[in-house]
């Protein structure tokens, strides 16, 4: 089996979020490879993408559609955050000077096996503990 590829917030987020039509298709097709096994997210993810929905969109999504799109998330792999990952996104932040929440998506990948982290907010191309980035919506 292929490595998996880990979803960063900001995939989850356009996935839902109508205001760009071009981003929430192709964050809908990443979203459904994830349900089907092919990418992972982290724990860390899923509650920055609920607080997302819940307090930074305008207009803010209802707690019951939240909960309902959470139930619909639900098959996808999550990589949980404990104290060693906290530690990596430490390390993280000392190798390459990024924030430590960007650190701890770093950690979880790497615990994922990940080897390609879809993300719109790092450094696309860059490697971090050896998994690329890659910005799916360039």
């Amino acid at each position: 089996m292929n490595a998996p590829e880990f979803l960063d917030s900001n995939v989850l987020v356009y996935a839902y979020d109508e205001i760009d039509p071009r981003k929430q298709a192709i964050a809908q097709e990443l979203v459904a490879r994830a349900l089907a096994g092919e990418a992972v997210a982290s724990s860390q993810v899923l509650a920055e993408f609920a607080v997302t929905l819940l307090h930074k969109l305008s207009p803010p999504a209802s707690s019951e559609v939240v909960l309902s799109i959470l139930d619909a998330l639900s098959p996808i792999k999550l990589i949980s955050v404990d104290a060693d990952t906290v530690r990596r996104a430490v390390e993280a932040g000392a190798m390459y000077g990024v924030h430590f929440y960007d650190g701890m998506i770093l950690a979880a990948a790497e615990r994922g096996g990940c080897k390609r982290i879809l993300s719109e907010d790092l450094n696309p191309g860059q490697e971090y503990f050896g998994i690329k980035v890659h910005n799916p919506f360039k």
